[in-house]
């Protein structure tokens, strides 16, 4: 695999019908800067609003996979990444003047053309590899998707899909050399659907783009000749349509005899493009689709979000520790004698994070709270919480230097047992709920795993520079 960014050398463009929308655009790919990253660019809106191809950005995956940033979308965008990974471009703007890239013969073989005759430019920063070290598990039960992602210094992907069509049967694949077997023996497999799903889509006015020389149609169900006929009308074609033989419509030959699973994996590879970072896993699957796809690279991304986080505030890796008060005071604006977090154990980026304060006799407030008797006053209990929820809250966003936590409720406030000195106060804030500006916090203190105070916040994340507030 690569060691450094890539880029491509000069500008190529591809025209042609959406698979889905059937609207017609042109698609250009231009060279991109360092640490740029993917983006799509609709050129054809206002303002030409950029979206970044990662997965928190997906707003629908019920026919392919859709990207967009309010009324900006792109459709089917799987394709375009596919090839965009396959050929290891890691900074890459692709413009584009309408709403889905342009079909070609159903794979991403006329992509990878077009990219492949614009050159590669090797850049000077180091990829961003996100290394799996841990089992990443994902199961669907109702859809009996299962996919995982192995430790594995490369990037390998075996898929096996099972439709129980006597057209299709059992298939699986493997790509174990992204370098070496991407372009020759993935890249061309084009999309294929069941004859029952041309006919429903059809039926809606969908597919509008498709015909059977961008996809392979694998007949699951008797169809006479009137009613092949009618399908045909539907689609707009202009060629009769006839039951093959083989399974196919029209008698269409494969490229490979198991193209079907090769389009999964390509799918795949493009969807997990949305990760935003270049993966060193062995990935395992049975069954995907565009949602499981999805859901399985926002879990990833999650865990990439939380390794590039770590990196950039702790300096130094400590074994249990995510982060050290040092790194906290990175984060924070508190200071003494305000801080009151010694350290973060563990964090589920945008999820829960939990945090440590060691009580001792030191602290300024057993001065008065209360002599003779020192206990930590529940307020300062409930603002420990509060930090722990600032810091997972501002780490969830894109610049959080440049932002504060200002909280503005306390609901559900209970103490259930004071704190003294030579506790360890153990602190837990999960996210319950988040909007553009203000957020949920469910907030839990435990010393020796016992409940000793808990709260709910609401709060706003506002500019720094912005003072207001309590």
């Amino acid at each position: 695999m690569l060691e450094k960014q890539r880029t491509i050398d000069k500008t190529s463009s591809i025209s042609g019908v959406g698979l889905h929308t059937g609207t017609s655009c042109t698609m250009t790919f231009k060279p991109a800067p360092e640490n740029f990253g993917i983006k799509f660019i609709r050129v054809d809106l206002g303002g030409s609003p950029e979206i970044p191809a990662t997965a928190d950005y997906v707003v629908d995956t019920s026919r392919g996979t859709t990207i967009g940033i309010g009324d900006a979308r792109v459709h089917t965008v799987e394709h375009v990444l596919a090839a965009v990974v396959g050929l290891q471009i890691d900074n890459l703007r692709i413009e584009i003047d309408g709403l889905e890239p342009p079909v070609g013969d159903g794979s991403a073989m006329p992509y990878v053309e077009k990219l492949l005759e614009a050159g590669f430019v090797e850049q000077s920063e180091p990829k961003d590899y996100l290394i799996i070290d841990e089992t990443v598990i994902y199961h669907d039960e109702d859809n009996q998707v299962d996919i995982v992602a192995l430790p594995l210094d490369n990037y390998r992907i075996t898929v096996m899909v099972d439709y129980q069509n006597p057209a299709l049967g059992s298939q699986h694949t493997g790509m174990f050399d992204l370098g070496k077997e991407f372009v020759e023996e993935f890249a061309p497999a084009r999309t294929f659907c069941f004859l029952s799903e041309v006919e429903a889509l059809a039926n809606k006015g969908l597919i509008k783009g498709g015909n059977l020389e961008n996809a392979v149609v694998i007949v699951d169900h008797t169809l006479d000749q009137e009613g092949l006929d009618e399908l045909s009308k539907k689609l707009g074609l202009d060629d009769s349509i006839s039951v093959g033989q083989n399974g196919f419509l029209n008698e269409k030959s494969l490229r490979f005899r198991n193209e079907p699973v090769r389009h999964k994996l390509l799918d795949m590879l493009g969807d997990l493009a949305l990760i935003g970072a270049p993966i060193k896993a062995q990935v395992l699957a049975a069954r995907p689709g565009h949602k499981a796809n999805i859901e399985f690279a926002k879990k990833i991304r999650q865990l990439y979000q939380q390794k590039k986080l770590v990196k950039k505030y702790q300096n130094v890796k400590k074994e249990g520790l995510v982060f050290d008060v040092s790194a906290i005071m990175k984060i924070l604006p508190h200071r003494y004698p305000f801080l009151l977090v010694d350290k973060i154990v563990d964090l589920e980026f945008d999820k829960k994070v939990t945090g440590v304060k060691s009580v001792t006799f030191n602290e300024q407030f057993f001065q008065g709270h209360f002599p003779g008797q020192p206990v930590m006053p529940g307020v300062l209990i409930l603002e420990a919480m509060a930090q722990c929820g600032g810091i997972l809250l501002l780490n969830s966003l894109p610049d959080p230097s440049s932002k504060l936590v200002y909280f503005m409720t306390i609901n559900n406030a209970k103490f259930r047992k004071p704190v003294v000195p030579g506790d360890q106060l153990v602190l837990e804030a999960e996210l319950i709920e988040k909007k553009t500006r203000y957020v949920s916090i469910k907030g839990k203190a435990f010393v020796d795993s016992q409940l000793v105070a808990e709260a709910e916040f609401v709060a706003a994340i506002v500019d720094r520079e912005d003072k207001k507030g309590n």
